[in-house]
């Protein structure tokens, strides 16, 4: 019988759930606070990490998600050329205080405002890419396709090359 989930992770789940996405939270024995860390512990390439990274915009105040693939560094400059933001990282207190979830386990959905959001095109080369939901030992597994439906998130070229 599975343990029950930690409360982020269940909270993740029951957002899955409510809308509609067959996605199962799993809670793994080892850390996937990392993309290297969760390929690890699932089993899968690097690139198949989706990775949730807040920003602030500067001109807002609001965060600003960007899920890249394991396998890339983000380019900033790009994102903010193209979308004609002024972005700064955000620190763990905005991202818990903003997001409702620590650093390492921050899920691509489910938070505590709705987030613009800008997807990695990367993504779209594998079948099926694993994501963070809520704590640091706590994944689920979707495709690019869910991952855009859920987030209502753009594709842009936001990788550094």
């Amino acid at each position: 019988m599975n343990k029950e989930l930690s409360s982020s992770a269940k909270k993740i789940q029951n957002f899955l759930i409510e809308n509609g996405f067959s996605c199962e939270v799993k809670e793994l024995p080892d850390s996937t606070r990392t993309a290297e860390e969760a390929a690890r512990a699932i089993g899968c390439e690097v690139a198949q990490i989706a990775k949730s990274l807040i920003f602030i915009d500067k001109a807002s105040g609001n965060p600003i998600l960007i899920i890249a693939s394991g396998a890339n560094q983000v380019d900033v400059k790009k994102i903010e050329q193209s979308k004609g933001l002024h972005l700064t990282k955000a620190d763990g207190k905005f991202v818990k205080e903003r997001v409702g979830f620590a650093i390492g386990g921050v899920p691509p959905v489910g938070h505590n405002e709705k987030i613009m959001t800008f997807l990695d095109p990367s993504l779209k080369n594998y079948e099926c890419i694993w994501a963070a939901a809520g704590t640091p030992f706590a994944v689920f597994r979707l495709s690019s396709h869910e991952i855009q439906k859920m987030t209502d998130g753009e594709f842009i070229e936001l990788a550094a090359k």
